[in-house]
């Protein structure tokens, strides 16, 4: 009899299947009318937002490899600037210095050219000096040796030919 029992509980009738069926239909719509299309709308909104991160973050990456590349632009843009300056700056300095060199040579140039000649005046006016007096020594030393008054054209001679000599020495 307990056998009995079992088997009428677990007999299946027809009416009871639909009315099953009937109450998952109605389940089924008051879950979806109340509760599918709000969950479906979450996660269509945290779906847009998260779609919205990717595309800012996107955004956000192509812009700062952007920057990166302006900035490596503008980095090698001042180096190329710095070493355009550096050169130009050695230029002028090796011109500048070129041309203190040579205005330095042109004045020790001038200088030696004004020394040369003012030793060569000198010298000029130290030879007529000497001439002068060896001709004054000569012309008492004649005087003295002859003891007599020369003319002055036989004087000049004597004189000419005792500088002459002297000058030979």
């Amino acid at each position: 009899m307990v056998y009995a029992k079992v088997t009428d509980f677990l007999s299946i009738d027809p009416t009871t299947i639909i009315l099953v069926l009937a109450n998952t239909l109605i389940l089924f719509l008051v879950l979806k009318h109340f509760l599918f299309d709000k969950v479906n709308k979450v996660i269509d909104d945290r779906k847009a937002e998260v779609e919205d991160t990717f595309k800012r973050a996107d955004e956000a990456e192509e812009k700062a490899k952007q920057l990166e590349s302006e900035y490596n632009a503008k980095i090698l843009s001042a180096k190329d600037e710095s070493a355009e300056i550096v050169r130009n700056a050695t230029k002028k300095a090796q011109s500048r210095s070129d041309e203190i060199i040579s205005d330095a040579k042109a004045e020790a140039k001038a200088i030696v050219a004004n020394a040369d000649a003012e030793i060569e005046r000198e010298k000029k006016i130290a030879v007529n000096q000497i001439k002068d007096e060896i001709a004054g020594i000569a012309f008492s030393a004649a005087q003295a040796v002859i003891e007599k008054d020369l003319d002055t054209e036989d004087n000049e001679k004597l004189i000419e030919s005792f500088i002459d000599s002297v000058g030979e020495m």
